[in-house]
């Protein structure tokens, strides 16, 4: 347990440092929207290239990963639209609660599968994000147009931002030059890593920063299915289908650390411009971050 408090412990400082932060408005209130969309644009996109790009892939039994994390996501999608009517939500309430049991916090993940297996871990959490990101985010804009809550126009504007998302087009590029030979060369390798390693530490302060503790306050039926699915049944789930598949002990690692990771910060961004709930979002994201500083160490210690 020692061993895994001590690799994820600095990385919940980093978010509470964060939060702090946030709370005190410094430097500016302007400052951290602006922070982010480097961390988005260019500093996480640049991490996935470097690392994909030169990571011998074929020490990850892709496969058998992407059966896992995109069958968990999968079931537990399908499964909250079966229980839609008993959750007795309002339509974009219910888009709020699925996008907090399917997303998952990019930055918390690949910072806690390099701070636990080191290039293995990263590269193996790397080709994780590069399966996991296409599909959620089609998921979750999907949810919205099931649920009606954006109009045609909308919908357009949504598919397009899912063909020019970031970390979409970086996984792309990492692969074609990984699967091409070209790789990072000349001093391409030495600049995308110095902006890749940038990324994490901000990455995580700045989700300390989205956090909104008077959210908190709200508790209701949504915040307890979303919660009880992303931080309970999701891991156990995954957890199962590690066992039945076999996978090392890294891939194994890596996969309940995505599973149980608390839901994307940029999850309240979506819900704002395509008629979610954002307030009920605010509080998932919130809930959800400081419960996994609970959490995750367990899930973690149990296959240990």
């Amino acid at each position: 347990m020692e061993s895994i408090t001590g690799a994820l412990g600095p990385l919940f400082l980093l978010i509470l440092l964060g939060a702090v932060l946030g709370n005190w408005r410094w430097p500016s209130d302007t400052f951290w929207p602006q922070m982010e969309r480097l961390i988005y644009f260019v500093l996480f996109p640049a991490m996935l290239v470097g690392t994909l790009a030169t990571a011998d892939v074929t020490q990850v039994p892709v496969g058998r990963l992407a059966l896992v994390l995109l069958g968990a996501m999968a079931f537990f999608g399908l499964l909250l639209w079966r229980l839609r009517g008993w959750l007795r939500l309002a339509p974009a309430a219910f888009t709020s609660v699925f996008q907090g049991a399917v997303r998952f916090n990019t930055y918390v993940g690949v910072a806690g599968a390099a701070a636990l297996h080191g290039s293995l871990g990263a590269t193996t959490a790397a080709v994780a994000v590069a399966l996991m990101v296409p599909v959620v985010n089609v998921m979750c804009v999907a949810s919205f147009v099931g649920a009606g809550t954006l109009g045609s126009a909308s919908l357009g504007k949504s598919v397009m931002a899912l063909v020019k998302n970031p970390l979409i087009l970086a996984c792309l590029v990492g692969i074609g030059l990984n699967v091409s030979d070209i790789g990072l060369p000349g001093w391409s390798h030495a600049t995308v890593g110095l902006l890749g390693r940038a990324a994490l530490p901000l990455g995580l302060v700045a989700v300390g920063v989205a956090l909104r503790p008077a959210a908190l306050l709200r508790i209701d039926r949504g915040v307890l299915a979303t919660n009880s699915v992303k931080l309970l049944l999701m891991p156990a789930f995954v957890l199962i289908l590690t066992w039945i598949l076999q996978l090392d002990p890294v891939s194994r690692d890596v996969a309940l650390l995505f599973a149980a990771l608390p839901t994307a910060t940029s999850a309240y961004i979506l819900a704002r411009q395509l008629g979610g709930d954002a307030e009920l979002m605010a509080a998932i994201i919130t809930g959800q971050t400081l419960l996994a500083m609970l959490t995750l160490p367990l899930w973690l210690k149990l296959v240990s």
